[in-house]
């Protein structure tokens, strides 16, 4: 028995059928479709929305999520918000135009609160579920305390604080006046007695040497460090000498007797500044063992030992108010420190490079920071960064910081920069000049002090010289730029 054969689908039957498969695939994409507008248009739905609904989206966004945790505004600033409110349009309304520009202000924020209206408000379970930190408000203080007099057309919650640029104070140049030749080595150390009638240096020729103010003429040296001295300090309130150096040393002279009284032995390395508290009877060391010492300056005891820093601390200053010690090192850090308790109040890491200097300001709660990558003012006592002071790029040995506000910056490479302490504009930027017969490569500034009157500045260098700068009497104001 032979199969009978199916018929071929004639042209007329593929003419109905087609039509049947495009319904099809016509009902399929319009679901799709339906299904992607309804998936996506809570995020995306702005684009699909008429213009009121856009809006209303976005206020609503706006203050569930941006404003959700937002408690109310102050009462006194509402108040100012809204008589300066009522002020603008008082003063809009002069004109006949402005009277219209105050209309089309006034249907806009008709349709902004009709918007704000029509959100609906979180359900107070939910506002429990936050923690119960912000009360549930109405809309109306929603909008009131969100937009404040955004809509009357302030376009700010707060007034903005405007940056102010400092103009500088107008300083006069400085210029060398005189330059002592006596030492054998790399001057690394200066300080000024407090009757400003006199300074004295240590150099790497181990000697430390007494220089009269007036002339410059030697007055007297002392010997018995066995290497080179790094730190001098005159005590304000003793006839004493404090001296320190890279023989681990830290030596009191009594300079009416003009020999060493007092060693205070503990430094496991060399000993690289030293100071001293301006109202305790306490004396501050550090060096390559990297810590500070605290020392009891009658007894010889080491009362602290300051740790933290991890390599040499190169700097250390004292101060009457907290924090009493700023250590800097060359782990790249400042620390302040409780002198009370021995411990670390705080680390100052804004520096990347090596600080091995730093300096307090006679005046002002705040000091000065050096280092190969910058030069930083910092506000006391938190240790607040308050700017950086232009100067060209070098490794920074030394600051100084008179009454006046001129900071003065010694580098490697002889260059020295003057800054004013509240613009931090360089006013002055020249290099030292080294004296005949030195190499070029000599040309480097170790230490720097102004005397007591601020109008001195003495440096000590790597070519074996001190050399004293003084003001331009003669330099004249330029008005057009100083204050």
């Amino acid at each position: 028995m032979v199969a009978a054969k199916r018929p071929s689908p004639t042209e007329q039957d593929v003419e109905v059928e087609t039509p049947k498969v495009n319904d099809q695939l016509e009902e399929l994409l319009c679901t799709s479709a339906r299904k992607t507008r309804v998936m996506f248009s809570t995020a995306y739905g702005q684009a699909a929305m008429d213009e009121q609904e856009s809006q209303r989206v976005k206020l609503t966004s706006k203050i569930y999520d941006e404003y959700r945790d937002l408690r109310t505004l102050p009462e006194a600033l509402i108040k100012q918000q809204k008589e300066a409110a009522k002020a603008r349009m008082k003063a809009k309304s002069t004109t006949v135009e402005e009277v219209s520009n105050n209309q089309d202000d006034t249907d806009e924020k008709t349709s902004v609160s009709q918007l704000i209206d029509s959100i609906p408000e979180k359900s107070t379970a939910e506002g429990a579920a936050t923690g119960g930190v912000v009360a549930l408000r109405s809309k109306d203080q929603f909008a009131n305390d969100i937009f404040g007099d955004t809509l009357a057309g302030s376009g700010s919650l707060v007034r903005r604080a405007r940056a102010k640029t400092i103009r500088p104070v107008w300083h006069a140049p400085w210029k060398l006046m005189r330059v002592i030749s006596g030492h054998l080595g790399w001057v690394r150390a200066v300080t000024v007695e407090p009757g400003n009638k006199w300074f004295a240096t240590g150099a790497g020729d181990r000697t430390i040497k007494i220089w009269d103010m007036a002339s410059g003429t030697l007055k007297l040296s002392l010997t018995g460090h066995i290497a080179t001295v790094r730190g001098l300090e005159v005590s304000p309130r003793h006839p004493y000498l404090f001296s320190c150096g890279e023989d681990k040393m830290v030596k009191c002279w009594d300079l009416e007797q003009n020999k060493v009284i007092r060693h205070y032995h503990g430094h496991l390395s060399g000993v690289y500044s030293l100071s001293l508290h301006p109202t305790l009877d306490v004396l501050v060391t550090s060096g390559r063992d990297a810590t500070a010492r605290v020392w009891d300056m009658r007894t010889k005891q080491a009362i602290h030992v300051l740790t933290g820093h991890t390599s040499t601390v190169s700097t250390v200053k004292c101060q009457e108010a907290d924090p009493q010690v700023i250590t800097g090192s060359m782990d790249n850090t400042i620390r302040l420190w409780d002198l009370a308790a021995g411990k670390t109040m705080g680390v100052l890491t804004h520096h990347k490079k090596s600080v091995r200097a730093l300096a307090l300001h006679p005046t002002e709660f705040g000091f000065v920071s050096g280092s190969a990558d910058s030069v930083k003012g910092w506000k006391c006592p938190e240790g607040t960064f308050m700017q950086n002071f232009d100067r060209k790029k070098a490794i920074i040995n030394t600051l100084a910081l008179n009454q006046d506000g001129v900071i003065f910056s010694g580098g490697d490479d002889g260059s020295l920069s003057f800054n004013d302490w509240r613009s931090g504009h360089n006013f002055q930027s020249m290099d030292t000049t080294v004296q005949p017969g030195s190499l070029d490569a000599e040309a480097g500034v170790f230490c720097s002090t102004f005397d007591k009157t601020g109008s001195r500045l003495i440096t000590g260098e790597a070519d074996k010289t001190i050399k004293i700068y003084k003001e331009d009497e003669n330099a004249v104001k330029d008005s057009d730029f100083y204050q």
